[in-house]
């Protein structure tokens, strides 16, 4: 076994390489899915993430264009929180956001027997009303079908839904309905997927824009 000396600097960049030379043909994706998928194998090692990843139509292009816009970003869980750039989302006059802790969300869940993610969902379409939100789902197949409902009542329209929860409880049927909704939407069909490829997504997005 050789262990290679590799500069820190250099690391992901070598890593990006042997994904790409890995990964085969990717004529299916567009250039910014190409990037979305490659940021997903690089975080989590599963290259199932290429035939994983859906797209909806232009879905990559519109969430690069509501981030330049300086769209809002809401997350289902502070780790999908921590892990999006915020030197990336400061440079383009994004904010990001996870209601999940707030007392009223928690308060309110339990007043209603629902999940705080449910209750997180409303208080984003209250909140950002009128405004471009990136609404990426890591962990909860509720807030995932709870944002089908709010869409299809017309109270809430995300930019952008990127739902990649992981799991196995409504977490195949949360995505295959969101998927049927007319907004864009990336999702990571099956079981797999997790806070840290919800952040990934944000930011294969957002390192388009942003030099690091």
């Amino acid at each position: 076994m050789e262990i290679k000396n590799i500069l820190p600097a250099d690391i992901e960049r070598r890593s990006m390489e042997i994904i790409e030379s890995e990964l085969g043909d990717m004529s299916a994706f567009t250039e910014h899915e190409k990037l979305i998928v490659k940021r997903c194998v690089h975080t989590t090692a599963d290259f199932d993430y290429k035939k994983n990843l859906r797209f909806s139509p232009d879905a990559a292009e519109r969430g690069i264009a509501a981030l330049k816009a300086g769209a809002v970003i809401v997350t289902d869980t502070q780790m999908a929180y921590s892990g999006i750039s915020k030197p990336a989302c400061r440079s383009l006059g994004c904010e990001v956001h996870c209601f999940m802790s707030d007392p009223d969300v928690a308060e309110e869940a339990k007043k209603r027997g629902v999940t705080r993610a449910v209750v997180s969902a409303e208080k984003a379409a209250e909140t950002f009303a009128g405004r471009q939100v990136i609404y990426a789902v890591g962990n909860a197949p509720t807030a995932l079908i709870r944002l089908y409902e709010l869409i299809s009542e017309n109270r809430f329209r995300p930019a952008l839904v990127i739902g990649v929860p992981v799991g196995f409880v409504n977490v195949v049927e949360a995505k295959e309905l969101i998927m049927t909704s007319d907004v864009p939407c990336i999702v990571a069909a099956g079981r797999k997927g997790g806070s840290n490829v919800a952040a990934a997504v944000v930011n294969a997005m957002l390192y388009t824009l942003y030099q690091r």
